[in-house]
């Protein structure tokens, strides 16, 4: 068994696996399309219950299926008998802040794998064999680095196409026990930064009317934690940002076509958040489970391959903690204290970047990147 970050590559047995075998089957219009005719060629006739049920779910399993698809082709400007145009990862430059360890590390090596030129930015060196990696040392946290490797980046390779924010810090302290410094630095990496590469590549993206951003944030942007008042609030931002910019490509510069994907994610298991701590109970594994970092690094490669804008809420139990303020309040007691989410930096450890001992991250195989 191979790993990453501790975490296994197959598919644990949890509700994201039910989900997904679920949606080929049970709530997939073409398998429940074949149940009334089974029964049809068993006898059956309009109409009989064993008929007309199964065709009023069948239509209404399609009428799911078909204004979810309508959405995506609506904020997409998608045409209803073409597809978008293939993506050239051979004309893509691909920049990756805090790539050097983690989920970008990752992200990095697997895009190199495909030929595509890949920019990291981080404090630290990348460690690995892609030659088409290009490190920058930048604190993305800094308008003027990033401002001045920017003006480098685009004088020896060009104007990148694609922007992935990745750079998170955490610093797992209780409100009183943050100091002025340690807040300052969660929403310099946490938000400030998306703001300064922004400024610094989208112009270009504007320009041409192409490119495609991620944003990385959490579920903890959606809910407030203990231990975690100043990473949930620049997570908040960062969600309130990317929002805002969609609507201003959309309004104020007229890039439609410049694609925005944000990442809710919830705990992922990198070195980030090493030491938090979660029930170890079948239950909890099952409903909330921790997301391996290639999952989430498969689910950003695809939505840069489908070159659609989206939003890409994992695992299966962040599309409802949106819903958790409309809860009341004893609900939304429970909900706290079924995760253990307020406890589980009790006794956490900062982890900065990739220790000494650990060599490179190893690309998502083609085994891996099938579902």
């Amino acid at each position: 068994m191979s790993e990453f970050g501790g975490s296994p590559v197959y598919d644990a047995f949890d509700v994201d696996l039910v989900v997904k075998v679920l949606a080929h089957t049970a709530f997939s219009p073409f398998f429940t399309f074949f149940i009334p005719v089974f029964y049809y060629f068993q006898g059956a006739r309009w109409p009989q219950p064993v008929i007309v049920i199964p065709v009023i779910y069948n239509i209404a399993i399609s009428a799911f299926w078909f204004f979810k698809w309508y959405s995506r082709l609506y904020r997409n400007q998608g045409s209803l008998l073409f597809g978008p145009r293939r993506l050239d990862w051979g004309e893509q430059l691909v920049v990756i802040t805090g790539g050097s360890s983690g989920l970008g590390e990752l992200i990095a090596n697997t895009l190199a794998v495909r030929n595509v030129t890949v920019v990291v930015l981080d404090v630290k060196p990348i460690v690995t064999e892609n030659y088409n990696i290009t490190y920058y040392k930048c604190d993305v946290s800094r308008w003027e680095e990033v401002e001045a490797v920017s003006k480098q980046i685009v004088e020896e390779l060009g104007h990148p196409t694609m922007l992935i924010n990745n750079a998170g810090v955490v610093q797992g302290k209780a409100l009183l026990d943050l100091s002025p410094e340690d807040i300052q630095q969660t929403f310099s990496v946490n938000t400030l930064a998306h703001f300064w590469t922004l400024k610094a590549f989208l112009p270009e993206m504007i320009k041409q009317n192409a490119g495609h951003i991620i944003n990385v944030s959490s579920v903890a942007g959606m809910v407030g934690m203990a231990r975690l008042t100043d990473y949930n609030a620049s997570k908040a931002a960062l969600i309130s940002l990317h929002e805002s910019l969609r609507y201003e490509l959309d309004h104020v510069y007229n890039a439609r076509s410049v694609r925005t994907t944000l990442v809710i994610a919830g705990h992922i298991m990198t070195p980030l958040f090493s030491s938090a701590r979660h029930p170890k109970s079948w239950l909890y594994r099952f409903f909330f489970p921790s997301l391996a970092p290639v999952d989430v690094a498969k689910a950003i490669i695809a939505a840069l391959d489908e070159t659609h804008s989206r939003v890409i809420y994992m695992p299966f139990y962040a599309h409802f903690v949106p819903l958790l303020h409309m809860f009341p309040s004893f609900l939304r007691d429970f909900a706290q204290w079924i995760t253990g989410c307020d406890y589980a930096l009790e006794n956490f450890v900062k982890v900065s970047g990739r220790r000494p001992e650990e060599g490179p991250a190893p690309a998502i195989s083609a085994r891996d990147k099938s579902d």
